[in-house]
């Protein structure tokens, strides 16, 4: 992929969307999470008219905070596995990433200060509004290892989400493909954050 990738969406859309470009701007992935369903269901798309299914993001249990999110594509093959950790993710926000029942991957905030400092300040009025420019999380993908793999950014954005993702350490296609359809359904997950 030409990276860096940005992911972009809009904070106030009822059905939450996202475009998934690379640095040239060309379209990867556009993503509609459907609105309404006590179990998410989160479908990937090739264009921005949702004619070409390539993934679908399903939740194994109807709204729980711990809930393990299934990544297959459209021939039903599964490309893994994300969940946040329940308690873990309170202070600051952790994802594991599996391949079947095996944990290969991780997501990690990088400071788990902004989380506290954007929850605190984005329920003053007014103020709450702007605190997409001032609290920016960012997070880490590590292998099991502890190695570093990619990492994405919170971007200043006014009433709208904006994620820069580049990479930083070696991943193959599988891989990379698994960490991207992960790290969107974290983005959508936390949307609520900066």
């Amino acid at each position: 992929m030409n990276y860096p990738l940005n992911i972009s969406f809009k904070i106030l859309a009822l059905a939450r969307q996202l475009a998934v470009t690379d640095a040239g701007g060309n379209l990867i992935f556009y993503v509609k999470q459907k609105a309404f369903k006590l179990k998410e269901n989160v479908g990937v798309f090739a264009d921005r008219e949702q004619t070409r299914q390539l993934y679908t993001i399903k939740a194994d249990k109807v709204l729980d905070f711990s809930a393990r999110y299934h990544i297959t594509d459209e021939h039903g093959v599964s490309h893994g596995s994300i969940q946040r950790r329940g308690m873990k993710s309170i202070w600051k926000a952790h994802y594991e990433i599996y391949e079947g029942e095996q944990l290969v991957l991780t997501i990690s905030e990088e400071n788990a200060w902004i989380k506290v400092l954007d929850s605190l300040l984005g329920e003053i009025p007014v103020l709450g509004m702007f605190t997409g420019y001032i609290f920016n999380p960012a997070y880490i993908v590590s292998r099991a290892t502890g190695q570093p793999v990619m990492r994405i950014a919170k971007q200043p954005a006014f009433l709208e989400g904006k994620f820069k993702v580049e990479p930083q350490g070696p991943l193959n296609e599988e891989e990379e493909r698994r960490v991207l359809l992960s790290l969107i359904m974290m983005i959508l997950l936390e949307r609520g954050r900066g």
